[in-house]
Parts: structure tokens; C-alpha cells; sequence
């Protein structure tokens, strides 16, 4: 049986890479409290080092209005380590997908993946600034049994996209409206709140966001930019004063903006196209953590999804969801390192 690429483009109405482009929903959703020593322990004089283990799965699902047939287009690393660096307001994370894991090498039906991001955060008091800059390159068609009737799990290759790639440089910035409730303490774990507490959380998202690819020589570029407004719930169950189970939902409407171009084997420049997008977005999680103050260690279970309508015959969804587990060790700074950073303090006081 014979899958021709040019066939399914046409079908769909739009270049497949127009079709997959949806950018994942960022799930930052972060707060700061105010520091109360009765109610909140603050960890920020310490350097807090975390290790990190995830399955990150990213899927793309395409499906036209009446076709119970869907697309789904996944990276093929399933297991994340992050390395997080913790002091005073400032934590930064550098996350990548390691190829001496079985599970991310490459695999020869399949393809290749690449993934790595940078996140650094700011806690100003009860407010939350997050930075980050991702890239992933290497996708392939995860649904293959229900696009070519006879395909074989195991024994047939994946459609590939070996050089689809998607750089995201994003942010968010989240205010925690109870003052005695620490979204620091379940999503850093750089202060740690001793008696249980909710929280309402607005917050915006934003990321501006390039996809790029070459197929038969033909390369096609993309960019978006996508902002939103969303409210969080968080609620932290304090148990045995060293034990917390945290859980929280959010929701929102944002906007998104694309501009697609194809460049020809020649070099020729394609037409514009120019689109703008309502988006539904919906988070939610589970965080469940021991902590003492040296040692700390848990784990969390995330979810996010966004859709938005294109050409009204089919919807485009992007999915997020994954399982961390992660073991913390809090320290005394380096003189170095605190004679730096209250040089810079001064410098810039909000630090």
C-alpha cells in the first residue's frame, strides 16, 4: 500500500505542516505568598539543587468535523531529566531529553527526536515571572493503524517529519491572591506552607513561536504568537506537617496569530497567509511532596489541552500530559555566590 504525502495535503485543504503547527499550551501557572514565619517557611537564603525524571509526551490531534478518524503527531523521546538551580527569588531550569535512555534513542520506524528548554523564574513576593525558550525537532504519525487499514505496531514504519522543528520563546506572569498560600511551595518547593490553604490564580501566558520544515525540498516556515488570559485553583493539603498533596484546575481563552510561508526547491517565496484564532485552553494537576529542611523529594501528575476552529471543518488540538518525579537538597550558599548576588541586589533591588 503506497501513502503519498501530496495526496493528504491537498485532502486536508492546507500545507500538513499548517495542520500540525498548534503550539502546546504552556502550563506555567505559578504564584508567590507573602513570607508569614507563622504560616510559610521561606527557603529562599539556601541554594536548592533538584533532579528531575518526566515522560514528556507532546501529541498533536487533527480531525475534520463528521470523520471519526483522527491525526496525532508525537516526538519519539518519552523520558525528561531536568536540572533546577534554586536561590533567593531567582530558580532556573535547564531540562533535555538524554540519549543514554533507551527510550529516546532513535528508533529506525519511528525516527529521531530532539528536546530541550530553558526556564528561569522570578518570585517577587506573591507574583510569578517565567521565561522560557523550547526547541523540538523530529515528529512522526503515532496513530498509523487508523490512517493505512493493514498497518503492522512494531513491523511498519511511522510517517515521519525528521525535520519538523518548533522553537518556542514564551512566559507567564501569575499573582496567588491569598496572601497565606504558597504556589512556590508545590511547583518549586523553595518555601513550604505548613497549614492547608487555597488560592484563586489569574494569569497570562504568551509565546511567540516559529515552526519550520523541509519536505522534497520544499521548506515551509511559520510563526505564532499566542497570548492568553486564565484562573487557576490551587488548594495545598497539608498532612503530618512534612507531607503535602496539592491539587489544582485552570482555564482560559486566548488569541492566537499565525503567519505561514513555503519556499520553493528554487527559492521562490510562496504567498502569505495571514490567520487569527480563538483558543480554549484547560490545565489541571496533582502534586504530592515530602519535605524536610534539607532533604525533599515527590512527584506530580500534569495535564493541559488547547483547541481553536480552522475554516470551520476541523478543530486542532495540542495535549500535554505527563508524570515527574523529582529529590531536592537544600544547602548554605557559597560565599561567592551571596556576595554576587547582593552585588546585584543593589543594583536591581527587586531581586
Amino acid at each position: 500500500m503506497v501513502f503519498s504525502f501530496s495526496e493528504n495535503e491537498t485532502h486536508f485543504g492546507l500545507k500538513h505542516r499548517k495542520i500540525f503547527f498548534v503550539i502546546p499550551f504552556l502550563y506555567a501557572v505559578h504564584g508567590r505568598a507573602q513570607e508569614d514565619s507563622a504560616k510559610i517557611i521561606s527557603y529562599e537564603d539556601r541554594v536548592m539543587i533538584r533532579a528531575t525524571a518526566d515522560t514528556n509526551i507532546e501529541s498533536y490531534t487533527f480531525y475534520t468535523e463528521g470523520n471519526q478518524k483522527e491525526t496525532v503527531l508525537s516526538i519519539n523521546n518519552k523520558i525528561k531529566t531536568s536540572v533546577s538551580v534554586d536561590y533567593r527569588i531567582i530558580s532556573a531550569t535547564l531540562s533535555f531529553a538524554p540519549k543514554f535512555i533507551s527510550s529516546n534513542k532513535y528508533n529506525p520506524l519511528k525516527g529521531n527526536s530532539a528536546y530541550t528548554d530553558f526556564t528561569v523564574r522570578f518570585f517577587p513576593k506573591r507574583l510569578t515571572q517565567t521565561l522560557y525558550y523550547k526547541n523540538v525537532k523530529g515528529f512522526y504519525v503515532e496513530n498509523m493503524q487508523d490512517i493505512l487499514p493493514g498497518w503492522q505496531k512494531n513491523k511498519d514504519a511511522y510517517i515521519q517529519f525528521p525535520d519538523l522543528r518548533v522553537q518556542t520563546f514564551g512566559g507567564s506572569t501569575a499573582y496567588a491572591l491569598n496572601k497565606d498560600f504558597s504556589v512556590k511551595s508545590i511547583y518549586t518547593q523553595g518555601e513550604w506552607q505548613t497549614k492547608s490553604r487555597g488560592s484563586w490564580t489569574p494569569f497570562l501566558d504568551y509565546d511567540y513561536t516559529i515552526f519550520s520544515d523541509t519536505i522534497a525540498g520544499q521548506k515551509s516556515k511559520e510563526t505564532q504568537i499566542n497570548i492568553g488570559a486564565n484562573m487557576g485553583y490551587f488548594y495545598n493539603w497539608v498532612i503530618a506537617g512534612k507531607v503535602n498533596i496539592a491539587p489544582y484546575i485552570a482555564a482560559g481563552l486566548g488569541a492566537k496569530f499565525s503567519s505561514f510561508r513555503d519556499t520553493l526547491e528554487d527559492g521562490t517565496k510562496g504567498m502569505r497567509e495571514n490567520t487569527q484564532y480563538l483558543t480554549v485552553r484547560f490545565g489541571s494537576g496533582l502534586h504530592i511532596g515530602y519535605n524536610t529542611d534539607r532533604f525533599l523529594f515527590g512527584g506530580k501528575m500534569i495535564f493541559n489541552a488547547n483547541a481553536y476552529s480552522q475554516k470551520k471543518n476541523y478543530t486542532v488540538e495540542n495535549s500535554n500530559y505527563f508524570g515527574l518525579v523529582y529529590v531536592g537538597y537544600r544547602f548554605a550558599p557559597p560565599k561567592v555566590v551571596k556576595s554576587n548576588y547582593d552585588k546585584l541586589q543593589k543594583k536591581i533591588p527587586i531581586l
